[in-house]
């Protein structure tokens, strides 16, 4: 089983936090769904012909593209490719995209879950990250999509935000509990470098959280989504029960996804791939034949790396007689002794023979996982 990630770029405006590549040059859709259609072609054998269970249209904005659009992409998926019956397919979408009569054409594609970037609840900063909808226009939206039938959404949250406090987290927290979607990203900000958000801060004109105040965000959404019975199975990732995203559950255990269009990843078991970041220079590539990419192969170290990186941020954690059997007696030796200090520590345990993060390794994660990582001697 493997899965398909779309990368569709157009947005009508940038939000200043976002650094992830998109375009404002909405008068080339057509000429990019062409070209992403091409290469949906071009490389069918890259995933060794098995079976897609999950298809996820991410951005940008996905849900800047037309009903003609969306069929054009599907026809070609369906035409070149082994879709299972009831794969996961999911359509990042803005939520003033979706207007009542955009639900309803949506409803009439194979689109079965929607993710939805809310980010927050709270008027003032959605002003200042530049989103394009208000809290209302969010909530409504929601609402509209669960009355036309869509059972399974998403909704992205962050926080850090410049100036947010515990109490308004929580009211955030409280309305996204709420509309009971069926799951629940969250993300701290993060000021990348050259955003309009970096620019400001280093104008002093915004702020970030100070550490104390990101950890006890970080606490509250756990214990708050918790509370309300949602499954912390990643750690930026909540569910309802067995809802988990299967698509974004792929990576992190190392299945096979082929990614397509500008900036887009890919990964085959022996080496990840990358499209170029420029729409021009894509469709170009695409056109005359010659995609533009970039690719790594995957050393033994590099993949060890790989599966420690994407396997202990997960509630599955790492299984210790995969680590043995894929990666060798001296990996699985360094990993048990790098991680011995935090299993004294109670930051790990191993529960089933599967190395975890236990409740507190989570605040500390990013570190834990920079000492279990192996580099060349």
């Amino acid at each position: 089983m493997a899965g398909l990630y779309l990368h569709i770029p157009f947005c009508k405006r940038r939000c200043i936090y976002c650094d992830f590549f998109s375009t404002t040059q909405n008068e080339k859709k057509t000429a990019y769904v062409s070209s992403l259609c091409r290469e949906l072609e071009m490389r069918k054998d890259y995933i060794g012909g098995e079976t897609i269970e999950t298809i996820y249209f991410g951005g940008g904005t996905p849900s800047q593209l037309s009903q003609e659009d969306f069929i054009s992409i599907f026809s070609h998926i369906y035409k070149v490719y082994n879709v299972e019956p009831d794969a996961e397919i999911t359509l990042e979408a803005n939520p003033d995209d979706l207007t009542p009569e955009y639900i309803t054409m949506l409803r009439s594609l194979p689109f079965n879950r929607l993710s939805m970037g809310i980010q927050t609840f709270n008027e003032d900063m959605l002003k200042l990250l530049q989103r394009r909808h208000t809290a209302d226009r969010a909530i409504h939206a929601f609402n509209n999509c669960r009355r036309a039938g869509f059972h399974n959404i998403s909704i992205d949250l962050m926080y850090g935000l410049p100036g947010e406090t515990l109490d308004s987290w929580q009211k955030d927290l409280e309305q996204a509990v709420k509309l009971h979607p069926e799951h629940i990203s969250a993300y701290h900000l993060i000021y990348e470098e050259n955003t309009a958000l970096w620019k400001l801060r280093e104008q002093h004109k915004v702020a970030e959280a100070d550490e104390d105040l990101s950890v006890s965000l970080f606490g509250t959404l756990i214990d708050s989504l918790s509370a309300a019975g949602y499954d912390h199975y990643e750690i930026s990732n909540f569910c309802l029960p067995g809802l988990h995203s299967r698509h974004n559950s792929s990576y992190w255990t190392g299945k096979k996804y082929l990614g397509c269009g500008p900036s887009a990843h890919s990964y085959n078991g022996i080496s990840r791939q990358w499209n170029i970041a420029s729409l021009n220079e894509y469709i170009k590539g695409i056109d005359g034949g010659i995609p533009a990419f970039e690719i790594e192969e995957l050393d033994l170290y590099t993949r060890y790396n790989d599966f420690v990186i994407t396997g202990i941020r997960t509630k599955w954690g790492m299984p210790l007689s995969k680590l043995r059997r894929e990666y060798g007696e001296e990996l699985y030796a360094y990993c048990l002794r790098m991680a011995q200090p935090y299993l004294k520590q109670g930051t790990l345990e191993i529960v089933n023979d599967t190395l975890k993060l236990t409740r507190p390794g989570i605040f500390i994660s990013d570190g834990i996982m920079s000492d279990m990582l192996r580099v060349e001697d």
